[in-house]
This record gives structure tokens, C-alpha cells and sequence, in this order.
């Protein structure tokens, strides 16, 4: 567990925002220290090594935990947990943050399979495919999909612990993203603008 929140805790949209740019991400766009903030207002190539990183830190909690560990399987929902949080509080940014999507769906990609249910994947993929092309909101898409994980769970698999995982996890990104929605929506001034805030570079969150 202390090991995924370390791994949480990289800043790689901080790193990479002062490599490409020398500027505090922090500072820029909606404050939001993630993939979608750099791609807005940075670029898309630093954008892309951004989530890659990101990705990689949720499934590299989860491999380390369950392959190279070898611990239970709670512990290894809870590494994936860990780095989840990690991601949304850092620890090397005084507890800022992003709102830890990038690092849950790393993990999901490995501890979907670890549960014999890849088809968990493609569910996932087909609810965050459907509402990006209805709003082309990314943010919102793959946040309703996380939040729909806990039912994805319990459609195709036998297990309480994964289904609580689901619903920790969920929440956890709930926490970081209602804030940013708040703040969409009185900009936007409505509901519907900010479901379709499109998220094109150089938009502020």
C-alpha cells in the first residue's frame, strides 16, 4: 500500500509541464494535475506521455503487489487503492493533485484480467466510448465509467471484495471530480454546458 501511493505520488503532469513548457501545471488551465490539463494547455505529446506514465502507475502497483510481492488479493485492491490516491493527493506536491483516473484504469487493465473477467474491460471501454461520443466530454466519460465499475462487477463477477474495491474507488474519484463539475457548471452557467464542455486545447477547466 505505501509502495502504490508512492508510485501514486509521481508528478508526472508536473515533471513533464516544467520540461516542456517550465511552468507550474498547477498555474495553468484548471489546476488540474493530470493528462487532459497538459493536452490543454501544453500539448498533445507531452499530454500523451502524461497518461502513458499515469497508466503505468496503477498497473505497476497492482503487478508489483500481486507478481513480484505476492501478497492476498485485498491487498493487492488495496496497493491499487493507494496509488489512486496517491495520484489525486501527492505527497511531493503538498497533497495536490489530479483526480486519479489515469492510475485507476492502469490498474483496472491488470486486475481485470487477474480476476479472469477481461470482458470487464470491454464493458468499461463501451460505457466511457458511448457518453464521449454523445458529449465528447473525456473527463466526464471515463468518470460515469469508473462509477459504473461497481455494476460492470457485479454483472460479471463473483466477488464482494472487487465489487467494494469498485465502489471505494469510485468514490475516491468522486471526491476529486465533483469540485471541478461544481466549478464547470457555474461558468457554464448550466448543467448542459458543462456535460458538453467538449475539452478542446487551450479551454479552461
Amino acid at each position: 500500500m505505501v509502495l502504490g501511493y508512492l508510485l501514486g505520488s509521481i508528478p508526472t503532469a508536473y515533471i513533464v509541464t516544467r520540461l516542456a513548457k517550465g511552468r507550474d501545471v498547477r498555474r495553468l488551465g484548471g489546476g488540474n494535475v493530470g493528462g487532459l490539463n497538459v493536452y490543454r494547455e501544453v500539448g498533445f505529446l507531452p499530454a500523451a506521455v502524461v497518461s502513458i506514465v499515469d497508466l503505468g502507475k496503477g498497473a505497476a502497483a497492482v503487478a508489483i503487489a500481486y507478481w513480484l510481492l505476492d501478497v492476498s488479493l485485498a491487498f493487492v485492491l488495496a496497493a491499487a487503492l493507494a496509488a489512486v490516491v496517491g495520484h489525486n493527493w501527492m505527497l511531493f506536491l503538498k497533497f495536490s493533485g489530479g483526480k486519479g483516473m489515469g492510475p485507476a484504469i492502469g490498474g483496472l487493465f491488470v486486475l481485470l484480467p487477474i480476476y479472469g473477467y477481461p470482458l470487464g474491460l470491454a464493458f468499461f471501454f463501451a460505457v466511457v466510448f458511448i457518453l464521449f461520443i454523445i458529449t465528447r466530454n473525456v473527463a466526464l466519460s471515463m468518470g460515469v465509467g469508473l462509477l459504473a465499475l461497481p455494476f460492470i462487477a457485479w454483472l460479471g463477477m463473483q466477488s464482494t471484495p472487487f465489487i467494494i474495491f469498485s465502489v471505494v474507488l469510485g468514490l475516491i474519484i468522486l471526491a476529486k471530480f465533483t469540485p471541478t463539475a461544481i466549478a464547470a457548471v457555474a461558468r457554464t452557467r448550466s448543467v448542459k454546458g458543462f456535460v458538453f464542455d467538449r475539452g478542446r486545447k487551450g479551454k479552461k477547466q
